[in-house]
């Protein structure tokens, strides 16, 4: 059985308590002013068990589910003894990772607060866009498909460029560092993939 299912249903679990008690959702949330105050540094691995309502978590644990298998397949063909720990623990990472980002911006702001597994969402992206990137992505919306490189290139341009104006009320800088946090974190266990990713993508342009 796949760990990647485990990890769908536990989150779709503790958001659903969270949906239905309020005070176990602030206790949760990611907080970095409160974080700061009360060290409770819990909060960058819990914030990402839960969701603001249920397309946030639906939304999120569908892609999860879209891409996970695959990375976690990479993982367990790679490295046969432990690859379902390793997944876990990247996955698990991505969060601390992704919640580590925006504690250090948003320390000294009482008022954000974030809940969400994208950061960790968009690592697993991320990895399998490594993995295979002329591999092809569809947006919701719009059933046309686009490179998964070129998908990343622009979901890296627009996450940095929403975090810089801060005008809504999505954690865009989770975001773009969970998405770093998956495409290099493989690399560190499997540096030939980057030799194997350039390669991919240089035989695609060669093809036209």
């Amino acid at each position: 059985m796949y760990i990647t299912y485990i990890i769908i249903g536990f989150t779709c679990v503790v958001s659903f308590l969270a949906f239905n008690d309020r005070h176990l959702f602030v206790k949760l949330q990611h907080w970095p002013y409160e974080e700061k105050r009360t060290g409770e540094h819990f909060r960058w691995l819990t914030g990402g068990l839960l969701h603001a309502n249920w397309m946030h978590l639906i939304f999120n644990m569908v892609t999860l589910y879209f891409f996970g298998i695959g990375v976690e397949g990479w993982f367990r063909s790679h490295f046969p003894e432990m690859g379902v720990t390793l997944y876990l623990l990247f996955y698990l990472a991505a969060i601390v990772a992704a919640s580590s980002a925006t504690y250090f911006k948003y320390k000294d702001s009482p008022s954000f607060a974030s809940v969400g597994a994208s950061g960790a969402v968009a690592a697993v992206l991320f990895a399998a866009i490594l993995l295979h990137p002329t591999g092809e992505i569809y947006f919701i919306f719009l059933p046309i498909p686009i490179k998964s490189f070129i998908f990343g290139i622009l979901y890296l341009w627009y996450s940095a460029y929403e975090a810089k104006q801060a005008r809504d009320n999505i954690d865009h800088t989770a975001h773009y560092y969970g998405a770093l946090f998956g495409f290099f974190a493989p690399l560190i266990l499997e540096p030939s993939l980057f030799p194997s990713f350039i390669s991919e993508i240089t035989d695609w342009f060669q093809s036209f």
